[in-house]
């Protein structure tokens, strides 16, 4: 048996920050486990966020300054981690941060490069995870399904609360996985605006009353009608989602309330349509696991059906970084860590590209 120390590092596109995970992943009678040891997210100082919430814009050249910039600010986060904890690590699996993603063009592109990650952590680095993928004609996301495959095969469904929502589970003997569509993206802009970095439990979407106009039309949206595998991130949410909250020009708290009804309508549908039997699990994690109120219409929309299970915080706010670190060990040990049945890509692959210190 052999244990592996990763140190798994993700940034998503809610722009919370880097998360930090040291994950001891080892695999005894054909099963694998884990165990999520020290952690800690980083967060983006200003100039930073502003930083990466703009590089979809920057020419070229400035985006290869920001991947190499980000690329050396990750391995010095590394670096000070392992130190202040006095811990022995494997080699590091870094996601590094999506730039952008057209995987129907063949782009996508995480911003941090391993290189120089590897050369300021002084430590072996695995890293950008999707770009064969897309390669091979696949979406390049969502990649966490073969860690909800191998490490979580007792929950029926495994849903994710980012940025975007996405989820995957077993249909016809093989998994599935894709972007539903939102979850906290819209959420945090509207918060935003009124000077808040997030609606902490849901405390303001609690008090406020449905919009049946912007329902609506959140439900109308196009990519829902899309067949999977499929997905989706910041470009889809400015250029059709923005639009439609900044016509609204309702209050905060109705309009909040109203997207996590649409949230959770979406969500419910994809669930519900897979005809789950009574009582079956489902495994919630990301930032939407600890909007209470989130949880709870997402329950109510899901009735009997289903039980929303909520992991220990640890576990829902590092389970990206754990995954990554998962992927990592399987890139490592020359096994597949991208699943062509979730991505839709040509075969399942291998994938992450290896940099020494």
């Amino acid at each position: 048996m052999t244990k592996y120390n990763v140190l798994g590092m993700m940034s998503g596109t809610s722009l919370d920050g880097l998360d930090i995970a040291l994950c001891h992943i080892w695999q005894e009678a054909g099963a694998w486990n884990f165990a999520i040891r020290q952690t800690h997210t980083v967060p983006y100082d200003k100039d930073l966020l502003k930083k990466l919430k703009n590089a979809i814009h920057l020419p070229d050249k400035e985006h290869e300054k920001l991947h190499d910039a980000y690329g050396i600010w990750l391995g010095e986060q590394a670096k000070m981690f392992i130190e202040k904890h006095a811990v022995t690590v494997d080699f590091i699996a870094s996601h590094g941060h999506t730039s952008h993603h057209r995987p129907e063009e063949g782009v996508t592109f995480q911003l941090g490069n391993g290189r120089l990650l590897a050369k300021v952590a002084k430590h072996k680095v695995i890293c950008d995870f999707r770009a064969k993928d897309v390669a091979l004609g696949g979406q390049g996301a969502p990649l966490v399904p073969i860690g909800d495959q191998l490490l979580l095969p007792e929950y029926d469904f495994c849903l994710n609360l980012g940025g975007i929502s996405n989820i995957s589970f077993d249909t016809d003997g093989k998994r599935v996985a894709f972007d539903i569509g939102l979850a906290n993206m819209p959420l945090n802009y509207l918060t935003e605006k009124i000077g808040l970095k997030y609606d902490e439990n849901g405390q303001l979407a609690r008090k406020g009353t449905l919009i049946p106009r912007l329902l609506a039309k959140l439900n109308a949206l196009h990519y829902y009608t899309l067949p999977y595998p499929k997905s989706t991130g910041y470009e889809w949410f400015s250029e059709t989602v923005v639009p439609l909250l900044q016509e609204n020009g309702a209050n905060t708290a109705d309009a909040l309330h109203t997207v996590i009804h649409h949230n959770c309508e979406q969500i419910a549908k994809v669930i519900l349509g897979q005809r789950p039997k009574e009582g079956s699990q489902v495994l919630v994690t990301g930032g939407g696991a600890l909007n209470s109120f989130f949880m709870d219409t997402l329950q109510e929309k899901l009735g009997k059906a289903c039980k929303v299970h909520i992991p220990p915080k640890k576990f829902i706010e590092y389970k990206e970084a754990l995954v990554f670190a998962f992927m990592a060990v399987l890139r490592e040990i020359g096994e597949i860590n991208v699943l062509a049945s979730v991505t839709g890509a040509q075969r399942s692959s291998c994938s992450g590209v290896i940099f020494m210190p």
